[in-house]
């Protein structure tokens, strides 16, 4: 079944690149499978199996290909298109996916929901649609600014449920990805969870409409998640309950981004959410209580899938638990029907059953990650505690029973003897009993630890190509911290649900359970942040991260995994051998890449971040620079959403760049600050490069990362020159003299350079605008490419400064339909009429232009 499911995706990977009617597909099979059955019964068992196998690939194709025509479906409707191009629309639709609120330091509460759409109005024609909508609402009304009302049929910071039915006016947008390479595919992602469409309503302009819309167990389970949710924040305080939240039914929504981090840094994550790790704690503990009540083994098995199953509906991690709960379930299925030796088997029916039901989470992350690591467990780990720890283990029982050393092998006899004998010295000074408690005791713990540091070790070493291409985190800690932290949650997790289960009945010992479940939470957490922040000569070892696997390697280990999977079932030789390779593969991902760069070439590349500026700069001999870190304008504090992390890294990880020589901030706004933090934790530059600063959250929390890297703070001004890998840079604003004016950043502030290679120059704007514009006309600022300033707006872009410049080349670093109406339309004008050829990263994304002292050549996303 294994093989079957690798020749299934293969099918779905070929039906992303190969396109034929469906008839032909059908067709194809049956003849297939028909031949196949003829083999059959003239027993040419492989060739049948040859065929099936290749049926199997056909049959991917085809379920690839009509998954994507309904994925389609929606996006393609003219209507749907007409929607969602920037008007506003009335909105009527019911909630199939709660949001809790949550409030920011301000006072201002936020929450998202998602919404089935019934009927939604435009102009003056209503049409009759349904599709998922996830809506962002917001407080912040004012008297001035809203059309607050009295009215209870009114949200105002109140919780939503599911089934209730709402009418709202907002601007539907469809979700799009940036256009960057390495860039992660949200469309894809929301698609999964059927979204199509996003939208933002201020609370006080939503109307709660009568009746209620969808099924009576989905409002079961909405009032059953609400009430376990009031019951834990009853029991814990507040951050603790967020963390229980999170652990338990997986509302992650309280957790804080900096715990959030310490658990990533240590490759504890998956403590946080609810997946294959819980289930497995549940179900294992389950089968262990059914046991001691002497339940039959049938029983047992079925109670214990009923139940995880259960955990799985009431969850919130959606699709990787019920991923985790399917190859659980078969895997005790199979057990029961003492087919324990079937566990590969198992896994391969799990996952074919996944990918026939959505063929498009071959693509998702977190089935890779289950995936895998069942695989890791079941096919290497399992196997190699079959040969060390397990017959050991068994050796423990019965240990006074003579008989029972007759049915072991000779050395787990004489394990049993050497114990014996060892317990008769011991209990010469604490007594026969005492001594063999004692001994069968630390035998079985230290056993226990060998188990869990094997297993640790497995998956940690199983799972490091897929973090770094996909998280570009290489987890040095996740050994040492799972080892600790794995056998305490599997403590942690039965009895906080259990506190919780008897606070329906009686709160006093419900609340002694919880103490014990506190005491177990806070040594977790105690674990996290001290390994998280641990620190080897000034590097957080935490903060490892690195670039995107080149192919080459990534095809060797994966190759490795495969022989590892064989190997460790034949001898201990192979094993050794097939673990060291995959382990010595595993730490290539540790050592640098050599980046995708031209050499001899000066390099600016806008990469698109949205409505906001992050451009690369790498000189001719190699040396980079970024040029701020986008950003989201009006975002709050505790925002998910990190520009630097999310966009900017990904892309300068996916060209194998892990590290920069500087950093350059133009001006404190926003959607160039943004995401600076994230981009010098990550990438651990030398210098930071800044102009005038005000006191605001935002630079404050730059200047901390800064010094947490050890990072020089240089302040630029305008006069300077200085030579950086080959090329000249030239400040020509703002004035050494500049200060911020009211405390407050502005346009104005921006740093404004000039980059020159040969005869070839650019001239970067940051977001300046005329006052500083009139200042830089009369200096030497003809350049061969302009950075427009202020994302195209009308505030800048003079045209006695595009006359003074006489660029060929411009880019506008620019979000897709602009807010602020960017870029403006005199502006393009302007650029068109002085014949300088305009690239947008909106419509092109990243785009590079390439400098060789001579001439200047552009490359867009697509070029690539």
């Amino acid at each position: 079944m294994l093989c079957a499911t690798c020749a299934f995706a293969i099918g779905i990977l070929w039906g992303r690149v190969l396109w034929n009617p469906a008839s032909w597909w059908v067709g194809a099979d049956i003849a297939l499978i028909s031949i196949a059955f003829l083999f059959l019964v003239r027993h040419r068992l492989y060739l049948a199996l040859a065929l099936a196998l290749v049926a199997l690939i056909f049959l991917g194709v085809l379920d690839a290909q009509l998954e994507g025509i309904g994925a389609l479906a929606i996006a393609n409707d003219n209507r749907f298109a007409l929607l969602t191009d920037g008007r506003e629309a009335q909105i009527a639709g019911h909630v199939v996916r709660e949001g809790m609120p949550r409030h920011d330091a301000a006072g201002r509460t936020r929450q998202t929901v998602d919404i089935e759409t019934e009927q939604i109005g435009a102009g003056n024609e209503d049409y009759e649609m349904h599709f998922g909508l996830r809506l962002n609402i917001y407080s912040g009304a004012t008297s001035e600014d809203s059309e607050a009302t009295d009215s209870p049929a009114h949200v105002a910071g109140q919780q939503l449920n599911y089934g209730q039915r709402l009418r709202f006016t907002c601007k539907l947008r469809q979700p799009r990805n940036f256009l960057n390479p390495g860039a992660f595919d949200y469309r894809q992602f929301l698609s999964a969870q059927n979204i199509v469409a996003l939208g933002s309503v201020r609370d006080d302009r939503l109307e709660i409409l009568s009746g209620f819309s969808g099924s009576r167990f989905g409002r079961w389970r909405s009032q059953l998640r609400q009430s376990l949710l009031r019951h834990i924040q009853t029991l814990w305080p507040q951050r603790d309950a967020a963390l229980i939240s999170a652990m338990l039914i997986g509302d992650r929504g309280g957790v804080d981004q900096a715990t959030t981090l310490d658990y990533q840094r240590t490759g504890a994550y998956h403590i946080l959410v609810v997946a294959g790790l819980k289930v497995g704690i549940f179900a294992f503990t389950l089968l262990w209580i059914f046991r001691r009540l002497r339940l039959p083994d049938g029983l047992a098995t079925l109670l214990t899938i009923a139940f995880i199953t259960a955990y799985a509906l009431i969850s919130e991690s959606g699709a990787p638990v019920v991923r985790a709960t399917a190859m659980l379930a078969i895997y005790l299925a199979t057990r029961w029907l003492y087919r324990e030796r079937s566990a590969m088997n198992a896994i391969g029916v799990a996952a074919l059953g996944m990918l026939l039901w959505d063929p498009r989470s071959l693509f998702d992350a977190s089935f890779q990650l289950t995936f895998l690591s069942m695989l890791a467990i079941a096919g290497i780990a399992l196997p190699l505690l079959e040969r060390s720890s397990i017959p050991r283990q068994r050796a423990l029982r019965n240990f006074d029973s003579l008989d029972y050393d007759l049915s072991l092998p000779p050395r787990l006899a004489q394990f049993r003897l050497d114990l014996r004998m060892i317990a008769l010295r011991l209990a010469r000074f604490i007594g026969p009993t005492l001594s063999k408690v004692l001994l069968l005791l630390g035998w079985r713990g230290a056993l226990a630890v060998f188990d869990v540091i094997v297993l640790s070790a497995v998956l940690q070493i199983a799972l490091a190509l897929p973090m770094a291409f996909y998280f570009h985190r290489a987890i040095a800690l996740g050994i040492p911290a799972n080892s600790v932290v794995v056998p305490l949650h599997s403590l942690l997790l039965p009895v906080a649900a259990s506190a919780v289960a008897v606070s329906y009945l009686s709160l006093a010992p419900a609340q002694m359970m919880a103490g014990a479940a506190a005491l177990l939470l806070h040594a977790t957490n105690h674990v996290v942040e001290t390994l998280a922040h641990w620190q080897v000569w000034d590097f957080s070892v935490g903060d490892m991260r690195v670039p995107t696997p080149r192919l080459i390697i990534s095809l060797l280990t994966a190759s490795a995994f495969v022989f590892a999977l064989w190997a460790v079932r034949r001898n201990w030789r192979l094993a050794a051998i097939s673990l060291a390779a995959l382990a010595a593969l595993a730490c290539t991902l540790l050592l640098p890449v050599h980046p995708a760069i031209h050499a001899g070439t000066l390099e600016i590349t806008a990469i698109d971040v949205g409505q906001g500026d992050s451009i690369l700069l790498v000189s001719p001999q190699g040396r980079t620079l970024l040029i701020d870190a986008g950003g989201e304008l009006g975002a709050s504090d505790d925002s998910r959403f990190d520009m630097g992390e999310d966009v900017v890294s990904p892309y300068l990880w996916s060209r194998g760049i892990g590290h920069l020589d500087a950093v350059a901030l133009t001006h404190a706004h926003a959607d160039h600050i943004g995401g600076m933090r994230s981009v010098i934790s990550n990438f651990h530059p030398r210098e930071l490069w800044v102009g005038p600063l005000p006191v605001s959250h935002a630079v404050l929390t730059m200047l901390e990362a800064a010094e947490q890297q050890n990072v020089a703070v240089v302040r630029r001004a305008a006069g300077e020159e200085l030579a950086f890998g080959g090329v000249a840079v030239h400040f020509l604003a703002p004035a050494r003299t500049a200060n911020v004016v009211n405390g407050k950043a502005s346009n104005d502030d921006s740093l404004v350079m000039k980059v020159s290679y040969g005869t070839t120059s650019a001239l970067l704007e940051g977001d300046a605008e005329k006052k500083i514009e009139r200042q830089l006309v009369p200096q030497d600022v003809a350049a061969d490419l302009l950075k427009v300033a202020h994302h195209g707006s009308a505030t800048s872009s003079m045209p006695e400064l595009l006359d003074a410049i006489h660029p060929r080349y411009a880019v506008i670093s620019v979000g897709f339909r602009s807010p602020f109406q960017h870029p403006r339309p005199e502006v393009l004008e302007r650029l068109q009429h002085a014949k300088i050829l305009t690239y947008r990263t909106d419509t092109l994304g990243a785009t590079s232009f390439f400098l060789d002292g001579k001439k200047v050549t552009a490359q867009t996303a697509a070029d690539r």
